[in-house]
């Protein structure tokens, strides 16, 4: 008797590889904003900067003004001060820390880097109200307990989408200006410097004025605090302002992004 033997040829079918989706490549952006010491610090620092503004509206301010919207909008302005920062980092770290090597290697498509970093920054912008939110909700019932004429819950939805379109805002700011230098220094005190130095310009010089209506983000973003339904004219210099310091620059900034040699 004999047996014939075979041998089964081995497989030469080439592995396939799938590039990583946006909704994971935006993930991996939150994870780096949170995971850098200095990411993580940035938002304790912004949580407990708003937890004081809470404490001090409870001993300082009169019974009326202790609401639950007064305590929110109060929280908006650390977030919208602080987290920009984590916005520029997100993309100046990625240099100065050498990491856009791994970055662009495992993902070569740069607008597409750039598309999850932008929406990390959204994410960040409207996650980031949610513990404002709470501050605001335990301040406005402790001061309900303290005093019966403070605690006002009353606040409309509009007030809500509101602050989420200016977290977001500001949030995107940092990240346009973070791709424009990309350099952390420069980037974040030109930030602080450049807008604060135009709203001062536009005071002090009467010619100015009247452009601030239009490009003084500070000016047009003022209406989003009112309990009230944005006019036509107020969101057209509220999209101008957006324009000038965020659609510009984040336009200008991907330009260079995209272009900027890897080493």
């Amino acid at each position: 008797m004999t047996a014939t033997l075979t041998s089964t040829p081995a497989s030469t079918a080439t592995p396939t590889f799938t590039r990583p989706g946006i909704a994971r490549l935006t993930g991996v952006e939150l994870r780096k904003m949170a995971d850098t010491r200095a990411g993580f610090w940035l938002m304790i620092a912004t949580a407990l900067i708003s937890v004081g503004i809470v404490v001090i509206q409870l001993f300082a301010a009169d019974p009326p003004d202790q609401t639950f919207k007064n305590m929110f909008q109060s929280t908006l302005f650390p977030t919208a001060v602080l987290l920009p920062i984590l916005g520029i980092l997100s993309v100046t770290s990625e240099w100065t820390q050498r990491t856009a090597l791994t970055t662009f290697a495992i993902t070569p498509q740069r607008q597409r880097v750039a598309a999850a970093k932008l929406l990390a920054t959204v994410v960040l912008g409207v996650v980031a109200l949610i513990p404002a939110l709470a501050m605001a909700a335990v301040g406005n019932a402790i001061a309900g307990g303290m005093d019966p004429a403070a605690g006002s819950w009353s606040f409309s939805g509009t007030l809500l989408a509101y602050a989420v379109l200016f977290s977001i805002m500001n949030t995107v700011w940092g990240l346009a200006f973070g791709m424009l230098f990309m350099n952390s220094a420069v980037a974040i005190v030109l930030y602080f410097v450049v807008p604060t130095l135009w709203s001062i310009l536009t005071q002090m010089i009467a010619g100015l004025k009247g452009v601030s209506e239009w490009l003084d983000f500070t000016v047009t973003s003022s209406p989003l605090f009112e309990d009230a339904a944005l006019s036509g004219g107020e969101w057209a210099r509220l999209g101008a302002s957006i324009g000038f310091w965020v659609v510009l620059p984040g336009v200008l900034g991907l330009v260079r992004l995209l272009k900027r040699e890897v080493s």
